[in-house]
């Protein structure tokens, strides 16, 4: 047996029949007992932070003005956010019981336990962070010198709705929150439809439509068609007519004799055709100049076809648009930029287009744009697409006229939202005002609505 020293008065005495080790191993486990009790405790702690921290968004906290969110979007958010966080918390709570067995009895299966109720607190703290900062981002940007123009962009959104709701033969449930814009540099225009599981918030559910805007855009408000075309996929969406319209222009094509394996990629490309229909439709011939700054490209590029693709080849697309564009009775416009089109791509075979393609696009063309516009679906009260909504000769005048008014700073009037777009354009195109006045006169024309 060992043998323990005491020291007294400079004096070393010797203790019999202790181990040195043995006086030691009181505080050594008292000093552990401790260690767990603080790590246990501060992940008690950190858990029920990070709950607090992840906390419904304030109806007030992201501006005063009208470009602030609404309080449906705050609440259609704060919904989402609520569902997670309600999560969060029994994930906060295991961690405490988890800490309190471990604090009462160490042992290594109790800390074991600890380790993994903290790993899956953590990892759900990452999610429900992923969705909370979506927001704070997309609501932040409110705030920012931006935040008019992304007012401005959603009252053409929710014109555009608007102009289709008002349209219909047949009564809806009104779609709500209304559409939400925001600014993302470095992107082309997109949208993240209502009730459709989304990446940026961990494929859950998006509570409402987000169309998402480049900077490049926004600064040249002459080429927003964007909204036209990406608001279109969310009506296409909220109307119930996904489904229907593929399924429509298939049995269309087949019926008319075209190869089944050209008919199926005519109905893959439905929803950017429809989107690029509608929008015409809602905004007028200025959305096709609008498109053709985005598909106007090399003729190699133009004209690459890509057999997956959900869009229409480029160089086939703006033909689309002008068939629509021809029978919306814009007859002199659809001609003039038939003949740009075809003067920047003389020929239709230098590309990777199938000749077959090619060969039957003139007489598939007429018929996917009448089965889009001009046919009636249950879905819009067996009206067609062009009935509920088409922009008119008339409406030209109007928006020649705003685009004066829009290019002397003043207020255009009455006219809808969505024909500013076109009076923008119309204003640019004639030279009526240096395009930065243009751009500031546009703006502040929606914003003070």
């Amino acid at each position: 047996m060992g043998t323990v020293y005491a020291v007294i008065e400079g004096r070393t005495d010797r203790l019999p029949g202790l181990h040195p080790l043995a006086a030691r191993r009181p505080r050594t486990q008292e000093r552990l007992r401790e260690a767990v009790k603080d790590f246990a405790d501060s992940q008690t702690l950190n858990a029920t932070r990070h709950v607090e921290a992840l906390r419904p968004y304030r109806a007030d906290e992201f501006g005063p003005g009208p470009a602030a969110p609404s309080e449906a979007h705050i609440q259609a958010a704060n919904g989402l956010i609520g569902t997670l966080r309600r999560q969060l918390m029994d994930h906060a709570n295991q961690v405490r019981r988890a800490a309190d067995a471990a604090t009462r009895a160490p042992t290594t299966r109790n800390l074991h336990l600890l380790l993994d109720r903290k790993d899956r607190a953590g990892s759900w703290v990452k999610e429900v962070e992923k969705v909370w900062d979506f927001y704070f981002e997309l609501f932040g940007q409110r705030q920012s010198r931006y935040a008019d123009w992304l007012l401005a962009t959603d009252r053409i959104a929710l014109d555009c709705y608007q102009a289709i709701y008002t349209g219909l033969d047949i009564p809806r449930s009104i779609p709500s929150p209304a559409p939400f814009t925001f600014m993302a540099t470095g992107f082309t225009p997109s949208t993240f439809r209502r009730g459709v599981a989304l990446t940026k918030i961990g494929k859950r559910a998006n509570p409402f439509p987000v169309v998402q805007l480049p900077l490049h855009r926004l600064i040249n408000p002459w080429t927003l068609g964007a909204v036209h075309h990406e608001v279109s996929h969310n009506i296409q969406s909220d109307l119930g007519l996904w489904e229907e319209v593929p399924k429509r222009v298939a049995a269309r094509l087949r019926q008319a004799g075209l190869d089944p394996a050209l008919a199926s990629i005519w109905a893959r490309w439905n929803k950017e055709i429809w989107a690029d229909l509608c929008g015409l439709l809602l905004g007028g011939p200025a959305i096709v100049p609008s498109l053709m700054d985005v598909v106007a490209m090399t003729p190699k590029r133009a004209q690459s076809f890509n057999p997956a693709g959900v869009h229409p080849t480029p160089y086939l697309r703006t033909f689309i648009n002008l068939e629509l564009l021809r029978r919306m009775g814009f007859t002199a416009e659809a001609e003039t930029y038939r003949r740009l089109w075809t003067r920047m791509y003389p020929s239709a075979r230098l590309g990777t287009i199938p000749p077959a393609m090619l060969e039957s696009f003139a007489q598939a063309n007429v018929q996917v744009v009448d089965t889009i516009g001009f046919q009636p679906y249950a879905q819009l009260g067996n009206k067609s697409l062009a009935a509920v909504t088409s922009f008119r000769p008339t409406h030209d005048k109007m928006t020649q006229e705003a685009a004066a008014r829009i290019a002397s700073g003043t207020d255009p009037g009455i006219i809808p939202e969505r024909f500013l777009v076109g009076a923008a354009r119309w204003a640019v195109d004639h030279d009526l005002a240096p395009p930065g006045r243009i751009t500031d006169n546009f703006y502040r024309a929606l914003v003070r609505r």
